[in-house]
Parts: structure tokens; C-alpha cells; sequence
């Protein structure tokens, strides 16, 4: 089963491997700081789903530098995305925003500007200095949707309307900005039908999409619910089958920049098979191959 990986992406459009290096804006989000709640999100860690960024209280240079000896050993790639990643990272005055995303694009071998946010956090200023941003350097821009479900999405304490995601996507791609929209595979409460309609729908209004597997983290609201037996996480096999249905439904010009994503190992409760990600990928690699056996497509794999 072909799809448009991260990796080709990248290769087509720099030339070579190029690798995120996680950074921190030391930001917070609007349901953390008590202007919609002070929980988050039902599902969200501590640190913001930034526990492996570098630390907030380096500069911005300082944290490049150090990122870059975190993967040395994992990679010897020369070109690198600024990735902005833990909480909501247009969540401050543009003057300091245009400061931390300027010091982030200068360096020469740092290709492109990734910023992780929420899409009622993107306001016209925000919008005009990424687009101004964008004319320098490509700036991707990861829009937190996860589910189109208003159940959903009320359980899980998203805290903004689906027509908010609406107008922000929309608002990014008419200014030339890459939008990758995050979705969530296995919401409690949700059927393969109803995760289906949310890839789907974030496929079609998207340059990207990341496919999270639901994991249950410690020090979160979700690890109650989960502990009093209210919903049960997917089985490797379950999560696999989705994911390649999942696949099948986007456009085949979307890049799929994840196919199931990291927890914490110090945090993660459950799934516990997802830990062993070689093993993950492995199993997801097989079931994408043999689909492609059974279908006769070409087959292109992360």
C-alpha cells in the first residue's frame, strides 16, 4: 500500500535526510492557564507532550546546540527542522514569538520551521509572521485536532469548536503555510467509523497528518478513567488495522508524517506494547506489505 512518507517527503524537497530538533518557546496553553481550564487536555502530560524537547530555560541557540548532540548518535544528517513541540507555541505576544522563531531559522543548516499549536491560538498577526517567516524558510504549522467528534472532543477537554480548526487550516493554507493536523487512534468512546471520518476530514484540508495511538500517561485525567475500567486501549492489531484503513482514506498527496508516535517510557501506562517501537513499525511495515500484495499498489514504507 503506497503512501507519502515524511522521509520521501523530505528527500524530495531538501535533497537529503533532515532531522526535527525538539525546542521549547516555555509556553503554556489557554487550558492550562486557567482562560479555558487548568487541567489541559484529558490525555496531555505534564510537560506538555514536549518530554523530549530541550530545556526551556536555554535560548533558543542554545537549545539547537544541544538537540544536536542529543541525535548525534542517531543520525549524521546535516540539514535539520526547528521544532517547536511542547504545549501551545503561539501562545505569547508576537514581538517574543518573532524573536524565538528568527533565532530558530538562522542558523544555515536549520531547512525549515515546525511549530506545534492550537488553532484558536493562531490569530491574524500570528498568521502574517509565519507567512512572513515562510517567504525566508518553509514553516509547518501542527494543528492539535485529534478527533471532529463534538462527544469526543468535549470528553477529552479539546476546548475549541471544529469551525475554529476549519478556519485556521484554511487560513494557513491560503497564505502558503503547511498545516499538519494531529488525529488520535482509539479515543475511548469512539468506532473505527467514527476515526475513519476524522482522518478523512483532516486529510482533506491538510499538506499533512500525524496518526497517534492513544497513550494512557501517568499524573493525567485519563489514567483515572482508564484505571476504574471505563475504556480499554487498542491491541497492537486493532491499532495496526485502523491505521492501515487509515491510510487508504487520505489523499495520496498527504504526508503522513507518524504512524503510531512515542510515549514516555517512565510515564506510559498503556498500551504497553507500544513501547517496543522497532517492533511497532515492524508489525506495521508487514501489515502495509501484505495489503499491497492482496490490492496490487505500489507500496512505499516510513
Amino acid at each position: 500500500m503506497y503512501y507519502y512518507s515524511l522521509n520521501e517527503y523530505l528527500k524530495n524537497t531538501f535533497g537529503e535526510k533532515v532531522y526535527k530538533l525538539s525546542l521549547s518557546g516555555g509556553m503554556t496553553c489557554p487550558n492550562r492557564d486557567g482562560t479555558l481550564g487548568s487541567r489541559g487536555c484529558i490525555f496531555c502530560s505534564a510537560g506538555g507532550s514536549g518530554e523530549f524537547s530541550a530545556c526551556a530555560a536555554l535560548s533558543v541557540t542554545e537549545q539547537i546546540a544541544q538537540a544536536k548532540r542529543r541525535v548525534a548518535a542517531k543520525t549524521d544528517c546535516k540539514k535539520f527542522i526547528a521544532y517547536f513541540q511542547p504545549f501551545t507555541n503561539t501562545y505569547a505576544p508576537v514581538a517574543r514569538l518573532r524573536s524565538l522563531f528568527f533565532e530558530a531559522i538562522a542558523p544555515d543548516d536549520v531547512v525549515a520551521l515546525s511549530v506545534a499549536t492550537r488553532p484558536d491560538c493562531l490569530g491574524d498577526e500570528v498568521i502574517s509572521l509565519l507567512s512572513e517567516i515562510n517567504r525566508i524558510k518553509p514553516v509547518w504549522v501542527e494543528l492539535g485536532l485529534q478527533t471532529i467528534h463534538p462527544q469526543t472532543a468535549k470528553y477529552i477537554r479539546r476546548g475549541y469548536e471544529l469551525s475554529v480548526y476549519d478556519c485556521a487550516a484554511q487560513q494557513l493554507r491560503a497564505a502558503g503555510i503547511n498545516v499538519i493536523t494531529h488525529i488520535i487512534l482509539g479515543l475511548p468512546g469512539e468506532s473505527k467509523r467514527d476515526m475513519m471520518q476524522s482522518v478523512k476530514y483532516a486529510g482533506e484540508r491538510s499538506d499533512g497528518i500525524k496518526l497517534q495511538l492513544l497513550h494512557v500517561l501517568k499524573n493525567t485525567d485519563l489514567l483515572a478513567d482508564y484505571q476504574s475500567g471505563k475504556f480499554q486501549t487498542l491491541s497492537m492489531e486493532e491499532y495496526i488495522d485502523i491505521l492501515c484503513d487509515s491510510i487508504e482514506v487520505l489523499p495520496k498527496q498527504v504526508v503522513i508524517h507518524r504512524l503510531t508516535g512515542d510515549g514516555d517510557k517512565k510515564l506510559l501506562v498503556a498500551p504497553l506494547w507500544s513501547a517496543d517501537k522497532k517492533r511497532v513499525l515492524n508489525a506495521i511495515n508487514k501489515a502495509l506489505h501484505e495489503r499491497n500484495v492482496t490490492q496490487g499498489k505500489n507500496y512505499s514504507s516510513d
